[in-house]
């Protein structure tokens, strides 16, 4: 069974047209203010006083929504321009600047208690039972007498 794998999912979904429903927003913003100000003028006024800020506001509501500049949208390539003016362009680094800061963030050292393990077990206990593992068991003992000597050393160590 095939699935159909969507592609370009970061893309708007298109309402009418090419047009995305972010666009037909601002389109409908833009036209509603260059259409109130073309009725507040018009009645009164010639072309001449009406139609340039009809021009302008159409202008930049048409720039608002289809313009792009270095694949930036205008909207946000306009808020990075104003970003760049406001800000300044050089940055100086003063050593020790950041010493001020330090002592507010950073975080008190935690104090860990630190627990002495204690080696419960004997050490001739230890010993004996490493000479069991080393010889693999085959000293002079006999076979049962290695099993008793063997569970002795475990008892004694290891059972509480």
């Amino acid at each position: 069974m095939r699935f159909k794998v969507p592609q370009e999912v970061q893309r708007e979904d298109t309402i009418i047209g090419p047009l995305t429903l972010k666009q037909m927003g601002i389109l409908g913003v833009g036209g509603g203010i260059a259409y109130t100000i073309y009725i507040g003028l018009a009645k009164t006024y010639f072309m001449e006083i009406w139609l340039p800020p009809v021009l302008i506001v159409s202008a930049i509501t048409l720039a608002f929504t289809f313009l792009r500049i270095h694949d930036l949208p205008f909207h946000k390539f306009v808020m990075n321009y104003i970003e760049y003016l406001v800000l300044p362009r050089q940055r100086i680094w003063i050593q020790g600047s950041d010493t001020h800061y330090e002592k507010f963030l950073a975080e008190a050292p935690k104090k860990i208690k630190k627990e002495k393990k204690e080696d419960k077990k004997p050490k001739k206990s230890i010993e004996e039972l490493t000479q069991v593992l080393d010889s693999h068991g085959e000293n002079q003992l006999t076979q049962g007498e290695k099993k008793e000597k063997l569970n002795e050393i475990v008892n004694k160590n290891y059972k509480k």
